[in-house]
Parts: C-alpha cells; sequence; structure tokens
C-alpha cells in the first residue's frame, strides 16, 4: 500500500477514534496481556449491548487524544498507553463497568506458570484415556489410577492445586488432557476516564461484600445516633414514638399518675406493694406470743 495511502488511512482512523471520545461519557483502556483472541471476541460479544470495545494502536489513541482539545483531562490516560490495550467506550458508571469486566471473566485452560483461580479438584471417575505414558502423568501430580474396562480411571477426588497457587508445566498439561480449565481470563481496567476525571485501577477495585456491610454499618450508626439525640426522620419516627411513649408511661407509674392507660397497672403496683407490706408486719398470733413472752418476763 503506498505511503500516502497509509498515512490517509490512519488519519481517518484517528478522526474517527476522535468521535467515539466525543461520543461516549466513558473511555477505558483495559490491558490485553494473557487475553487471547478468541476470549476477547466473547467478551465482545457478551457486552455488546452496554459497551463498544475496539483494539486501538497507542500512537494512534494518543493523537486522538490531542485532537480532544476540549477534554484537556484526556491527557492523563497517555500515561497509560502502554502494552498492547483494548479500549472501552461506554455510558455506564466506571465502577458498574469494572464490575460487568470482572464478572464477565471466562474460565481457560491453564498453562505453565498460571494461577489456579480455584481449588484444583479432580474427580473420580472415567479419565477416557487408554493405559500408557497417561498413568505416570497422573501419578506424578498426586492422581492414583487404576485401569479397568481398557481405560485409566482417577480412584478417588484429589486436591491437586489450592485457590492461588502457581500451576506447574506437568500439572497443566495434565489438566489440559483431562479437559479441565481452573484458570480464570478477563480484562483487568487499568483506568477510567468519567467527564474529566481519571479513576485508576486501584480506585475501581471495589470488594462489594465488604462496601455492603460497611454501608449497613453506617446506617446502623446513624440510626442509633438519631434516636440518642432524639432527631426525627421519616425512618425513626415510628421508633421515637415507641420510645416516647413507653418511658412517659414509666414516668406515669413511678408518679402514681392515674390515667385510663395507667390505672390497671397502677391497682396491681399497689396490691403487689401492699402484699409486700404485710409479709414484713407480725401476724396476729405472732403478736399474741409476743405478749404472752413479755408477761413471763
Amino acid at each position: 500500500m503506498p505511503s500516502q495511502q497509509v498515512l490517509q488511512k490512519k488519519i481517518s482512523e484517528v478522526e474517527e477514534i476522535t468521535q467515539l471520545i466525543a461520543q461516549y461519557k466513558i473511555i477505558g483502556i483495559a490491558s490485553l496481556q494473557k487475553v487471547r483472541a478468541a476470549q476477547l471476541q466473547e467478551f465482545k460479544k457478551n457486552l455488546e449491548d452496554k459497551v463498544y470495545m475496539r483494539v486501538i494502536k497507542n500512537t494512534l489513541m494518543k493523537m486522538a487524544v490531542e485532537n480532544c482539545k476540549e477534554k484537556p483531562e484526556l491527557k492523563k490516560l497517555v500515561e497509560y498507553l502502554t502494552g498492547a490495550n483494548v479500549f472501552l467506550f461506554a455510558d455506564l458508571n466506571p465502577f458498574k463497568l469494572a464490575l460487568l469486566l470482572e464478572k464477565g471473566k471466562v474460565r481457560v485452560t491453564a498453562k505453565a506458570g498460571d494461577i489456579a483461580a480455584v481449588d484444583v479438584i479432580v474427580s473420580a471417575g472415567n479419565t477416557g484415556q487408554p493405559p500408557g505414558p497417561i498413568i505416570s502423568h497422573l501419578n506424578a501430580v498426586g492422581l492414583p489410577t487404576r485401569i479397568e474396562s481398557g481405560s485409566v480411571w482417577i480412584t478417588k477426588d484429589t486436591l491437586v492445586a489450592r485457590k492461588g497457587e502457581v500451576i506447574s508445566v506437568r500439572l497443566a498439561s495434565v489438566l489440559s488432557k483431562l479437559g479441565m480449565k481452573p484458570v480464570e481470563a478477563g480484562l483487568l481496567m487499568k483506568v477510567a476516564y468519567d467527564e474529566g476525571l481519571v479513576i485508576t485501577e486501584e480506585q475501581l477495585r471495589i470488594d462489594i461484600d465488604k462496601t455492603k456491610q460497611s454501608i449497613e454499618d453506617a446506617h446502623a450508626d446513624a440510626f442509633a445516633l438519631s434516636l440518642t439525640i432524639v432527631y426525627p426522620t421519616s425512618q425513626n419516627i415510628q421508633m421515637l414514638v415507641q420510645v416516647s411513649h413507653h418511658e412517659a408511661y414509666a414516668l406515669a407509674i413511678n408518679a402514681v399518675i392515674p390515667a385510663k392507660e395507667t390505672i390497671r397497672d397502677l391497682i396491681r403496683k399497689a396490691h403487689v406493694e401492699m402484699l409486700s407490706l404485710s409479709s414484713r408486719l407480725p401476724t396476729l398470733e405472732e403478736k399474741v406470743v409476743s405478749a404472752e413472752e413479755a408477761e413471763k418476763s
């Protein structure tokens, strides 16, 4: 292709990228390291109704950023334009976009040096492999075997790698033969631009359960404080009325204030106090005995 045509093609592509930047609210950059072409196509398919994904050369993206004079903060993305990247254009909340990528991870066959995404347990059963070198390969990674009906069987469920452990060359080969996919592959957001705000990978990483628990704890503390200082809101007014009613009722009982609501408990209280008092007073028989003892003395 003549150099003039190559140049024109690049200019057209930069103009197209510039239009994409102007069209969407969010621009994300995700690393393509360890992401295979088939996986990328699957990610695109799964997210096509929410995100426009496109692999763009870093040099062309830098040119497009330079063209967006109305978005000067975009220049902060330039430092992240290293390595192979896929660019994501969307109108989603950037944190939701990061979560979509996290949920969009797919299981893949392990290669030597990969990290196990889960505890890797090989189940007992028929491997479908004929007797041969496979037996020594299975035994080498700790899998007990037997031969039955012309096939190699694994005799019991066996843990061969824990979550987070590095998968060895030998184990990767065995797991591949068994059709197991213990590794997760996905797109990792390096950074996101959101209408002037640049959000880094660390800031985009959210622990949903921890955040949810933190919000619940904060709500419980705020609710307790509002009751303590008697600050009425639509959320606590019913509880405040109940507390006020309980305190007013207790005060009326202690102050012996008769009312339709308190009279029954006041009578009950008086009766209990009368019984308590009468139990402390000497009976008639005790008085007679005491008087006789006094006369004798």
